[in-house]
């Protein structure tokens, strides 16, 4: 939280804010700004305390010495000095906002949610009701701060946890209220498929089938688990029964063309794999796959998934899989100058990849 903190807290309104101040106070700020300006907080918090204590109805004075003790990552000291101001001048925002943070800095996220509410700081406020057990209300706002902030990498590891909290939430409700619905057998089955407890997880997904067959997702889900674990004819069947109640999506089609291939019914995959390019195009597994399937049958089209793979993935692993693919079909046509092309660009992309992976 400090690193979000110290680089939202340092916008202050002018010194003016406020009642009049002698000028010695005046000097005394500044010469704290020119301090904090130089980073060296020791004095500028030395000016600024010597400021509170000439001109303790100021609130301008204790509004920077709160904002050099967040600088500092003094929290504790930065939330008296800024609870004065707010008992000195309630209306100024930034010390809401600063007072928030600081708040939130030592762990009392719900007595800051009222500052930043006011302040309208809608990124630690989310924060703050995620600390707070607020995960519905956290993920709306931290979306609200993304839109103004996109790809703050603060925001989406909170936005991360707050949405992670609400499923859990949304979950422990689902079981407490419904526990013996199909929904709630659906998602015992997906929490024991992420941890891998693939007996227990077929277990809740048939039991779910059994209360509701036509549960649109369920198979698809139960068939993912059999690919997983390579038991390609009950995958291919869940995976068809998915077809035929979602006609329309791609997902289950390139699913379904997978288990296909993975038994060598290539033209049938083929069939299933175009369909899934035709229902969402530039699907790049699905591309590769399509290629796969018709490398035999229908170099011409296998030669065009490819392509447009590479085009697609650049300097992936995947495009590398596609050049080594083209340069298998291209060998046995006889056109060895353009495998061996492919062959040096499938060693070149694994050389990269060699090279990120060492990468610290």
């Amino acid at each position: 939280m400090s690193a979000v903190v110290l680089c939202l807290c340092l916008s202050l309104p002018p010194q003016s804010a406020g009642p009049d101040a002698p000028q010695e106070v005046l000097t005394l700020l500044q010469d704290g700004t020119d301090a904090e300006r130089r980073r060296d907080l020791q004095t500028a918090i030395s000016d600024f305390r010597k400021a509170t204590e000439l001109a303790p109805s100021y609130p301008m004075a204790f509004l920077r010495l709160g904002n050099a003790y967040m600088q500092k990552g003094d929290y504790a000291d930065a939330i008296p000095a800024l609870r004065k101001v707010l008992e000195l001048n309630p209306e100024l925002l930034p010390a809401r906002q600063i007072l928030g943070f600081a708040l939130l800095a030592r762990g009392y996220a719900a007595e800051a949610i009222p500052h930043l509410t006011a302040a309208h700081d809608f990124g630690a406020l989310g924060i703050a009701q995620l600390q707070n057990g607020q995960p519905d209300e956290a993920v709306e706002n931290l979306r609200r701060a993304l839109n103004k902030n996109p790809g703050d990498p603060d925001l989406l590891f909170y936005l991360r946890k707050a949405s992670s909290a609400l499923s859990e939430q949304s979950l422990d409700n689902l079981l407490s209220t419904y526990p013996d619905s199909p929904r709630a057998h659906q998602a015992l089955g997906e929490n024991y498929y992420t941890l891998k407890m693939y007996g227990q997880a077929a277990k809740e997904f048939n039991e779910a089938l059994s209360l509701r067959p036509d549960l649109p997702g369920l198979r698809l889900e139960l068939g993912q688990l059999y690919a997983d674990s390579s038991d390609w004819d009950k995958a291919e069947e869940q995976f068809r029964a998915e077809a035929a109640l979602e006609p329309g999506n791609a997902e289950v089609a390139y699913r379904l063309g997978d288990a296909l291939l993975q038994q060598g019914k290539m033209n049938e995959a083929a069939a299933e794999l175009k369909r899934s390019d035709d229902l969402r195009p530039n699907m790049s597994e699905t591309l590769y796959c399509l290629g796969k399937a018709t490398a035999v049958s229908n170099p011409v089209a296998a030669e065009k998934a490819l392509a447009h793979v590479i085009e697609l993935e650049k300097d992936s692993l995947l495009s590398g899989q596609a050049y080594l693919l083209l340069a298998s079909i291209h060998r046995k046509q006889g056109k060895t100058e353009e495998a061996s092309t492919e062959m040096q660009e499938f060693r070149r992309i694994q050389s990269l990849r060699r090279v990120e992976a060492r990468k610290p």
